[in-house]
C-alpha cells in the first residue's frame, strides 16, 4: 500500500529544518548512536546469491513486500539464472511467475529490457557503478543504491517510503523527491554508514515510527524528535 502523503503540519518544524548544519549532524550522530545496536546487523531482506539475482528481486519489490518477492524469486531463479535466460523466455512466461509481485507486466518488460542491456553493455555483469546501473531499464538510484551497498560494498542511501517519511519527522529534510532526501542524508550521515543507516530507518519504520500510528511512547529516540510535539499520545 502506499503511503499517504504527511500534512505540512506532521512534519519536522520550520524550526528544526532551519537548524544549523553542526546541530543538526550533532543529533543525526545521536540518532544513530542509539538505533546501531537496536539493529547491529542490517542487510537486505530479499533472498539472493549473487548480484544479478539482487538487481532483479530488488526490481520485483517495487510496490511489494520483500516477503512477497521472497515467495516468487526461488521459482523464478530455478528456471532463470543469467541474463540470458530472461532474454530467451517469453515476457508472458515472465509475467507468469512474477504475477504475484503486482504491476507484473511493467516489471517483467523491464527485467527483460535490463537483462538485455547487461549483455549487449556489460557482458552479461551487473555493473558495480551507480552510473551505470540507473542506465539499466527499471533500475534508479534506490535500486542501484541496494545493489551497490549489499552486492559491492559501497556505501549509498537508500530513500524507500519508511526513509522518506522517517527523514522528514526528524528535520532532516523538508524534501518529498527521493534523490534531494538522498543527497540531504548523505550531507548528515558519514559515507561509511550511508548503506546501514538506510537499513536502520527502514527496519525501523517497520517496527515502530510506521506511517499512520507511529509508536512514539515506546520510541527510543522521541527525545531527539521534533515529529512526537505535533502527534497525538497514544494509549500507553
Amino acid at each position: 500500500m502506499r503511503e499517504r502523503r504527511l500534512s505540512p503540519r506532521k512534519r519536522g518544524s520550520s524550526r528544526d529544518q532551519n537548524m544549523a548544519p553542526k546541530k543538526l549532524g550533532e543529533r543525526a550522530e545521536a540518532i544513530r548512536r542509539i538505533l546501531n545496536p537496536i539493529y547491529p546487523r542490517v542487510k537486505p531482506q530479499l533472498l539472493y546469491r549473487n548480484p544479478f539475482e539482487l538487481l532483479v528481486a530488488t526490481i520485483l519489490s517495487a510496490q511489494c513486500t520483500d516477503q512477497q518477492v521472497n515467495r516468487v524469486t526461488p521459482v523464478l531463479f530455478k528456471r532463470m539464472r543469467r541474463p540470458q535466460d530472461f532474454v530467451a523466455t517469453p515476457v508472458a512466461e515472465i509475467e507468469r511467475l512474477i504475477r504475484p509481485t503486482g504491476f507484473y507486466r511493467n516489471k517483467a518488460r523491464n527485467i527483460k529490457a535490463c537483462c538485455e542491456a547487461l549483455i549487449e553493455h556489460h557482458s552479461g555483469r551487473v555493473p558495480g557503478k551507480l552510473e551505470e546501473l540507473v542506465q539499466l531499464p527499471g533500475v534508479g538510484r534506490k535500486t542501484a543504491n541496494v545493489v551497490l551497498g549489499a552486492a559491492f560494498g559501497t556505501p549509498g542511501i537508500v530513500v524507500d517510503t519508511h526513509v522518506a517519511r522517517i527523514a522528514n519527522r526528524l528535520g532532516f529534510t523538508r524534501h518529498r523527491d527521493p534523490k534531494k532526501i538522498e543527497f540531504d542524508l548523505m550531507r548528515l550521515i558519514p559515507r561509511n554508514e550511508w548503506s546501514d543507516f538506510s537499513l536502520r530507518l527502514i527496519f525501523f519504520g517497520r517496527e515502530i515510527c510506521t506511517a499512520r500510528k507511529p509508536k512514539c511512547p515506546v520510541c527510543p529516540i522521541e527525545h531527539l524528535c521534533p515529529y512526537r510535539s505535533k502527534t497525538p499520545r497514544m494509549d500507553s
